[in-house]
């Protein structure tokens, strides 16, 4: 005898686009860093630990919002945090190399945007890199990383408004233990 209006399962993090893109970054930044840092230096845990963490948070966070809407704005928050230092790897990797970023107007900036809002299969990263430079996959980690800042922090909105509207997991029990009591006096 299940009632599916009281603390419905949440957590379907797979569906989210910002956990779709996430996985991408993981993907392109596993490919990067073991293909452009030399074995041995801990630059590459470090990029696959924050494109690791990244995707992870985004995971539990979703997982543990039916409990703790606290928890899932934590863990969200931390996620961007992860892929903000992640960001800063690239951009130190392309600035030690004396090759640009991208810019937002230029022609290469506007296709890779396109073409990463297009895409939200890691298995299509993981093919297009393999015929590309460092320049070029330094610059589709940092769409993708700037594209999942902007479904996050969206996301991170969408649930603030929830928990205004709907209140935490204590005031949903104490709803449904009242209803009820209500119905079956």
């Amino acid at each position: 005898m299940g009632n599916h209006d009281f603390l419905p399962q949440r957590g379907n993090y797979r569906d989210l686009i910002a956990f779709q893109k996430a996985e991408c970054i993981y993907d392109v930044t596993y490919y990067f860093a073991h293909h452009y840092y030399q074995r041995g230096d801990r630059t590459i845990d470090q990029m696959v630990q924050a494109a690791r963490s990244g995707k992870q948070n985004i995971a539990e966070g979703c997982t543990d919002s039916t409990m703790s809407r606290e928890m899932e704005l934590k863990l969200l928050n931390v996620a961007i945090g992860s892929l903000k230092e992640l960001l800063e790897d690239y951009h130190d990797y392309l600035r030690v190399h004396d090759l640009p970023v991208w810019a937002l107007d230029s022609e290469k900036g506007i296709q890779c945007r396109q073409v990463c809002m297009k895409h939200n299969d890691s298995a299509y990263y993981r093919e297009a890199i393999k015929v590309r430079g460092d320049e070029a996959i330094a610059n589709i980690a940092i769409t993708l990383i700037h594209q999942c800042d902007t479904l996050l922090r969206k996301l991170i909105e969408h649930c603030k408004h929830d928990f205004l509207v709907h209140g935490g997991s204590r005031e949903e029990m104490s709803r449904a233990r009242i209803n009820y009591r209500n119905k079956h006096k």
